[in-house]
């Protein structure tokens, strides 16, 4: 069974992304095509689909299925906010608290579920999500036997530093694979993403919204090159260094360049020009690794 905060997750995915792509009144949100983009199966979706109907942001016809409706004329952070779909849930609230915790030393590497449901005030559906979370992105894992264990991966600067460096190695070469194949709906998507955020999305996007978004445009990149070995890596690496980059968004002055690179990498393979959008995604990473070497103090503990 679905959780109420993974529908609520879901329910606002769907909201950002018929904003994102400027979906017009009467646009068709097929379940199949939203669990694609999403990466959910669709029982989530027609779960989230339903609640959007429910408070007036889709119609639904018989046996077609959800069209938006005129409730999408408001801006997406608003929308969110009258659904109660935004960030301000305790789940949210406390996977941040435990993640800035841990960074300033405050939290023992192991842990029992009972420390953190009294530190946190959790009930027991609570803590579960929270650690569901947690596990799931990487960064604590529950120990044989009894109790769980943070992961001793990239609570540092330098740690973050190293987790640049292997995606310089990687990220590059990915784009000169013989087997190298972008999909055009994913390179628009991709392109839509970046825009959305150059037009003040950085701004308005929690920092995992913001984490993921890059991740996504990342990943998609290396997943094009069609060699499992670099997909595997890359999804390992962006799972641990999640928690430094969430530190890392406090200063977002350096995003819009991220942007406008992104979208100057997207034009060259468009135009089938690996060779210099490789050097290109060289050149971004190691900017990205200036940039996180200017705001060392907010990283550490």
């Amino acid at each position: 069974m679905m959780t109420m905060d993974a529908e609520s997750s879901i329910s606002k995915q769907i909201v950002e992304l018929v904003k994102n792509q400027s979906w017009d009144v009467g646009t068709h949100l097929p379940a199949q095509m939203l669990a694609d983009r999403l990466r959910v199966s669709r029982q989530p979706v027609n779960t989230a689909l339903a609640l959007l109907h429910e408070n007036g942001l889709l119609t639904r016809e018989r046996n077609k299925g959800y069209f938006v409706a005129d409730g999408f004329s408001e801006k997406a952070s608003d929308i969110v906010q009258a659904l109660g779909l935004g960030e301000g849930d305790i789940v949210t609230s406390v996977y941040f608290r435990i993640a800035d915790d841990l960074l300033k030393g405050e939290l023992p590497q192991e842990f029992s579920e009972q420390l953190i449901k009294l530190k946190y005030g959790l009930t027991a559906a609570q803590l579960n999500a929270v650690l569901s979370r947690i596990a799931k992105e990487g960064w604590a894992e529950r120990k044989p036997g009894y109790g769980w264990i943070f992961s001793s991966m990239l609570l540092t600067p330098d740690s973050l530093i190293q987790s640049y460096r292997l995606r310089l190695a990687l990220e590059p070469a990915a784009l000169l694979e013989p087997g190298f194949r972008f999909d055009h709906e994913i390179l628009v998507r991709c392109r839509a993403t970046e825009l959305h955020l150059l037009n003040g999305g950085i701004e308005t996007a929690t920092a995992d919204e913001l984490h993921d978004r890059g991740v996504r445009f990342h990943e998609s990149l290396v997943e094009a090159s069609g060699n499992a070995f670099f997909i595997d890596t890359i999804k390992r690496v962006n799972r641990v260094r999640r928690l430094l980059s969430y530190r890392s968004m406090r200063r977002r002055d350096r995003y819009p360049e991220h942007c406008r690179q992104h979208l100057h990498i997207l034009d060259l393979l468009e135009q089938e020009r690996n060779d210099e959008a490789s050097a290109l995604m060289k050149e971004h990473l190691q900017y990205t690794m200036s940039s996180i070497a200017k705001i060392g103090d907010i990283l550490q503990p």
